[in-house]
């Protein structure tokens, strides 16, 4: 297995968001979390020859990271078509070979339906945006749907959310593992010109509904 590091060098090449889009709060996942959070998915056996989806992939970042990892298959899911271009741009920066399907919908009504072991990897919007509140809601929710396990970025202080969503969905928090990264000024409202966002890993178990 490729080290964590090495991991983070081949994701350093990942272009962001052309124009990014605050209603979607489009913020790029730097390659350091990116590289971490799928180097644990790796460790605990989440990655290797299953199927990954990453809801929101954005321009394809935890997508393409899993599939420096040999998954079976990866599907980068996101609502913004875009981005869906870069993130094809982006693979081939990345010179991947693990088979990629780039899907354009909506990642809270996803349309698909795995019969195979699943994984999902996810940087979900932590709903700071008006009209945008509790957007990790829907996605853990999708999550609850597909997947047997998931990994998912939330802001600080998640804690008691995600245990008790996760609870209420037949699922439970295994690993959480804090994170601080540094985003750069992007968008007009903006008034520094970058900030250090404290957030949270989380890995969930999830019960298929007919097990439960």
């Amino acid at each position: 297995m490729a080290t964590k590091s090495a991991l983070e060098t081949q994701l350093a090449v990942v272009a962001g968001f052309e124009d990014p889009r605050a209603d979607l709060e489009q913020y790029p996942t730097p390659p350091e979390l990116a590289a971490h959070v799928v180097h644990v998915a790796d460790l605990n056996g989440d990655v290797e020859d299953r199927l990954v989806v990453d809801l929101g992939t954005g321009t394809g970042m935890l997508a393409l990271g899993a599939a420096l990892r040999g998954p079976a298959r990866v599907v980068g899911l996101d609502v913004d078509r875009t981005a869906l271009t870069t993130a094809v741009a982006n693979r081939r920066r990345v010179g991947t070979k693990t088979p990629i399907d780039w899907v354009h919908a909506d990642a809270t009504r996803a349309p698909l339906c795995p019969d195979e072991p699943t994984t999902v990897l996810m940087n979900p919007p932590f709903g700071a945006q008006r009209g945008n509140e509790h957007a990790d809601r829907a996605f853990l929710e999708t999550a609850a749907r597909l997947a047997d396990v998931s990994y998912s970025v939330h802001n600080g202080g998640s804690q008691a959310f995600v245990e008790s969503f996760a609870a209420d969905h037949g699922g439970e928090v295994t690993h959480a593992f804090r994170a601080t990264f540094s985003l750069e000024r992007q968008f007009a409202f903006h008034e520094a010109d970058s900030k250090e966002l404290d957030a949270e890993v989380y890995r969930i178990e999830w019960t298929a509904p007919g097990e439960q």
